[in-house]
């Protein structure tokens, strides 16, 4: 009997490196950046660094916009001639229309489509391609992989800090009273992508705080979780990405670190400069 031959498909809230999106013939749409009005396709017009760079020094507007579903219209018809079927992995359908516009696309063009709403997106969404992968590899039929990552999704954290509120109250996500309470006490509130959704999970005076509040949500999952590995998120700040790796480095020597840039569709709403964790209990 043949081995399957399965197509991957993922969109650019991935946080999968070139070298491994080549490797693994993984098909990645790009989400649509907007810049007053003007559109860009994200890491193939705007890479996510120059997209955090213009938010800092330039006026208006940004956005994010999901990909037109024409994009994955032209993808699937021309998978349906290579490949068996698919497996697509997409960022939480209540953050993005992504998803959707992929199944439905699919459907359009007949192609056989086991797609997952990951419920998240960054860090914990390659983990999820990754295992799949490794399941794929090791001969578990789709369903089985399927229904294995779906029930890895609640086992996953992203947690942020926006370093101000800037962007939050243009977004509409905190109100102009809030910002003003926030710089003159200094809060910092820490969000979450819990369930599809982002939700503010607490609030701190100070940004060491934070990063306190941070590492020990991940000694508790520590406690009674395995967890190979821990990302550090950051909207273009490098310098306090690399601090926090270090510190983590230092507190918890068994755990492999990565330090990734916060996908635009995240850092649109927190702004530049936003740090946070990510991790994947398993």
């Amino acid at each position: 009997m043949n081995k399957a031959k399965i197509a991957w498909i993922t969109d650019t809230t991935a946080s999968l490196s070139k070298e491994f999106i080549e490797h693994h013939q993984i098909h990645v749409i790009p989400l649509h950046v907007v810049i007053n009005n003007e559109f860009y396709k994200e890491t193939v017009d705007i890479t996510e660094q120059e997209f955090y760079q213009r938010m800092k020094d330039e006026e208006g507007k940004f956005q994010t916009s999901q990909t037109s579903i024409s994009d994955f219209v032209d993808l699937y018809k021309e998978l349906k001639e290579n490949y068996d079927f698919g497996i697509a992995i997409h960022a939480s359908s209540l953050l993005t229309g992504t998803y959707q516009s992929s199944v439905m696309a699919a459907e359009m063009e007949g192609f056989k489509l086991f797609a997952i709403d990951s419920q998240t997106g960054s860090f914990p969404l390659s983990f999820l391609i990754k295992k799949g992968i490794d399941l794929v590899e090791q001969g578990l039929d789709v369903k089985e992989v399927v229904t294995q990552l779906k029930g890895l999704r609640e086992h996953t954290r992203l947690y942020l800090v926006p370093s101000n509120l800037d962007q939050l109250q243009k977004s509409g996500r905190v109100s102009g009273g809030q910002k003003i309470l926030a710089s003159l006490f200094n809060i910092k509130p820490i969000l979450s992508i819990e369930e599809g959704a982002a939700r503010i999970k607490d609030k701190v005076r100070t940004e060491k705080k934070a990063i306190a509040w941070l590492v020990n949500k991940l000694k508790e999952d520590l406690e009674t979780k395995t967890v190979s590995k821990v990302a550090i998120v950051h909207a273009n700040d490098l310098k306090k990405a690399t601090e926090l790796e270090k510190y983590i480095n230092e507190t918890l020597p068994n755990l492999e670190t990565e330090i990734l840039m916060l996908i635009t569709v995240a850092g649109v709403h927190t702004g530049v400069g936003t740090l946070g964790l990510s991790w994947v209990c398993e």
